[in-house]
């Protein structure tokens, strides 16, 4: 077993050398736009009739790729191979499996910039979040490479004189991997790799707007090694595709990231039991949040504002740990708010491609159109204080909006939006602080910030989010350190990048053998 696992560092932008070596991969992913993606299945390039373009959402017309698009006859060939490769991989020993993993991580590190160059025109991320990405995906299977290999060992078990107990943890079978766009390649190779280390085989359906830097992880992996079938690349149409994958009878788990709407359909539909099912599908879910910065009379403001500011704008506020609201004592709400405006009307927004980028453009025309709606919906329940613009003659851009002195039941204070858009909320007092913060469907994220250590315990018992952070930012999450996953409507709280992921991808066996 490797040495302990440590995060991978993130690059230093302010250095001026690591923003020409940023150039150069963008002008190597720039030689490469506009190529054709196959499905792969069983190591069997496909190339279909129906294809999806991929473009960049900073620059709408530009094509990044045109990707294949399976249909329900290709789907059932992708179970079947998985299921078949199944039986062969699910006896290959852990530690060879885990091995396939740290070269996968060593590989992917050594051409850092150019997986994040190819997040910054697909995704719409600037350097430091394109960075952070890429970091991040290296930790998952750096760590989930190590956790395959503690839980391979024997477990402790109450000894008994006449017999021998071992309890050894086996992989599912078939998962279906349906990962986000918002963090194309982090969650996405965390959520394959976790599956794939524990001896199951993949069928990966990307998410559409970033389909080409699933395919550019696909071979990496197959320049790591892993065996054909392992992991099946089939890009295609959620209500076509996703369905069929999720409804098959070979289909032993479901691992997904997105909506909460699609996600309790995958759950619903994983809940029926088909003809020849032999077990009950496992749904391992992260769908989304509602989150709030709550900040107490007793606070550091600059933090507080510094919190805010980067939580909400950060990837334009595309991230399901964003903070959409700020909850503020009413004795520092004055204060707070202009700290916040200063900040926010400094940051540049414009192409993430540019180093001196803050802000870059939202996903695509759906997102964009939705985050308007929403701000419409804002001009109505509180005061426009920031922002509020949006041009999409070149892109998807939307300039980061505050509103201010929102009510906590309103609807930009309720539902998700998805975008760079923060509701700004004055509270009597941090009981009714908490009362508002716990006031939603959901529970991912929170942070407080307050010199108040009664409050901070207060918070620790009873604001409801699966991540809670006191006095930093509430996104932000470190694999190891921040084991992630939310509760209520945010998800099954799966602890990704945590000591007990694995074992949602494993099942315990007991064998107790006589003398």
């Amino acid at each position: 077993m490797r040495a302990t696992f440590k995060n991978e560092p993130f690059t230093n932008f302010q250095l001026e050398a690591n923003n020409k070596a940023y150039d150069a991969a963008l002008e190597l992913v720039r030689s490469k736009l506009g190529r054709e993606y196959p499905l792969v299945i069983g190591g069997r390039r496909i190339t279909t009739t129906r294809t999806s373009l991929s473009t960049n959402p900073a620059s709408k017309n530009q094509v990044i790729g045109v990707v294949s698009q399976a249909d329900a006859n290709l789907a059932e060939e992708a179970v079947q191979t998985a299921a078949r490769t199944f039986d062969s991989w699910k006896h290959t020993e852990p530690n060879e499996r885990a091995r396939y993993l740290y070269k996968a991580a060593a590989l992917l590190r050594r051409r850092k910039h150019e997986f994040s160059a190819w997040m910054t025109v697909e995704a719409g991320k600037t350097r430091a979040e394109a960075d952070a990405d890429t970091a991040e995906a290296i930790d998952f299977m750096e760590f989930y490479a190590r956790e395959l290999q503690r839980i391979s060992k024997p477990q402790p078990l109450t000894p008994l004189d006449d017999e021998e107990n071992q309890l050894y943890y086996i992989p599912l079978g078939v998962g279906i991997v349906i990962p986000p766009w918002n963090f194309p390649l982090a969650i996405m190779a965390g959520m394959t790799t976790a599956a794939l280390v524990c001896g199951n085989t993949v069928v990966l359906k990307p998410a559409s707007p970033t389909s080409v830097i699933a395919a550019q992880f696909f071979e990496l992996l197959e320049e790591a090694g892993v065996p054909a079938g392992v992991v099946n690349y089939l890009p295609g149409p959620g209500s076509e595709v996703g369905d069929y994958l999720v409804d098959h009878p070979l289909t032993r788990f479901v691992s997904f990231t997105g909506s909460r709407e699609v996600g309790l359909r995958i759950n619903e539909r994983a809940a029926k039991t088909q003809p020849g099912q032999k077990w009950i599908k496992r749904v391992i879910a992260e769908m989304g949040g509602k989150d709030a910065i709550i900040v107490d009379a007793e606070a550091d403001l600059d933090l507080a504002a510094d919190s805010i500011v980067a939580s909400a704008f950060g990837f334009s506020g595309q991230k399901c740990s964003a903070c959409s609201r700020a909850i503020v004592h009413e004795a520092v709400y004055d204060e707070v708010l202009a700290k916040v405006l200063d900040r926010t009307n400094r940051l540049k927004v414009g192409d993430p491609a540019d180093a001196s980028t803050n802000v870059g453009a939202v996903i695509d025309d759906k997102a964009f159109t939705k985050i308007q709606e929403y701000i419409e919906i804002g001009k109505g329940e509180g005061r426009l204080v920031a922002g509020g613009t949006s041009d999409d003659s070149v892109g998807y851009f939307i300039e980061p909006t505050i509103f201010a002195d929102v009510d906590a039941n309103a609807r930009i204070s309720l539902e998700e939006i998805f975008g760079p858009v923060l509701a700004f909320t004055r509270a009597k007092s941090f009981d009714e602080a908490l009362q508002m913060a716990n006031n939603t469907d959901f529970g991912l994220t929170g942070a407080v910030i307050s010199r108040n250590r009664a409050h901070l315990e207060q918070a620790r018992r009873e604001f409801m989010a699966g991540n809670l952070y006191l006095n930093r930012k509430c996104t932000g999450a470190l694999v190891g350190a921040h084991p992630f996953g939310g509760f209520n409507m945010s998800g099954t709280d799966s602890k990704a990048g945590g000591r007990d992921y694995l074992l949602l991808f494993t099942q315990a066996k007991i064998v107790s053998e006589r003398y």
